[in-house]
């Protein structure tokens, strides 16, 4: 109950600043999704991967923009992107990172200082959770935050573009909308390409290769109303399917839906 109500006090805190986010993710006082926190700031997915193999992995970014819009990119063995924030450390300000070896997720630690070393390169990804405030001030009813758990996110059988080691499936997150919504939330999210912009797909969920919207593959399932339809995005999970296909000795993820919170504006990313 003691974390619920801290949850609760969160969402309801208009004012709390990404700083101040971070300090209760590293204390581990909060440690769940972050969709409907600091809304009018930007949040980043996470790929951290050894130097010898980040070249290969930013030109993977590059080939899959809608997937793998960058944010930014940390020199060898630095924990810090000062691009996205003061005072940000990449080792405990997720609420959750997922640990990959040889393409298995083999732990899933709630801070990385043991785990960091000298060689690691982290890559910072856009992410949809930044779009979700401008939906919200268009009266867009976001499903997973209304029913306060993880957006829902399927693997699909769509090819990435290759890039060396790294290929895989694209992974998109799905929100229900009423047809009227979903015309609404693509004019509002095309104009943030660095945020994936907008929606893949909208409706039958087998041109996806999707087949059941109940069961997805990272996430929570969500009430699908009727008369709506679900929209997809790219996602920034797709760099994990990345990591599992190129099968590295060592990589790391944030665990899905629990981001990075940024200090810049979600108003600063968009295009004209």
């Amino acid at each position: 109950m003691a974390v619920l109500t801290f949850v609760q006090s969160l969402r309801q805190d208009l004012t709390l600043m990404p700083h101040d986010f971070r300090r209760q993710v590293r204390s581990k006082t909060f440690t769940g999704p972050t969709a409907g926190f600091c809304g009018e700031y930007a949040q980043a997915n996470l790929a951290i991967v050894p130097a010898e193999f980040a070249d290969d992995f930013l030109r993977f970014c590059v080939r899959n923009p809608k997937a793998c819009p960058l944010l930014a990119v940390g020199e060898p063995g630095a924990w810090s992107l000062p691009a996205l924030g003061r005072d940000l450390d990449i080792r405990t300000d997720a609420p959750g990172y997922n640990v990959y070896r040889h393409g298995e997720l083999c732990e899933q630690p709630s801070d990385l200082l043991e785990l960091w070393r000298d060689d690691l390169v982290a890559f910072a990804i856009g992410c949809s959770f930044s779009f979700e405030q401008m939906l919200a001030r268009e009266r867009i009813p976001l499903r997973h935050i209304d029913e306060g758990v993880n957006v829902p996110m399927y693997r699909t059988t769509i090819d990435n573009q290759r890039a060396g080691r790294f290929g895989g499936k694209l992974v998109v997150s799905m929100r229900p909308m009423s047809g009227a919504d979903a015309i609404r939330a693509v004019q509002v999210t095309s104009r943030f390409p660095s945020i994936h912009g907008a929606p893949i797909h909208i409706g039958n969920p087998a041109a996806l290769g999707i087949a059941d919207l109940s069961r997805p593959t990272y996430g929570d399932a969500v009430s699908i109303h009727e008369h709506e339809i679900p929209v997809f995005w790219a996602c920034g999970v797709t760099p994990q399917s990345a990591l599992e296909s190129a099968k590295l000795p060592f990589a790391i993820a944030h665990r899905p839906g629990h981001m990075l919170m940024t200090d810049i504006t979600n108003a600063s990313l968009a295009v004209l």
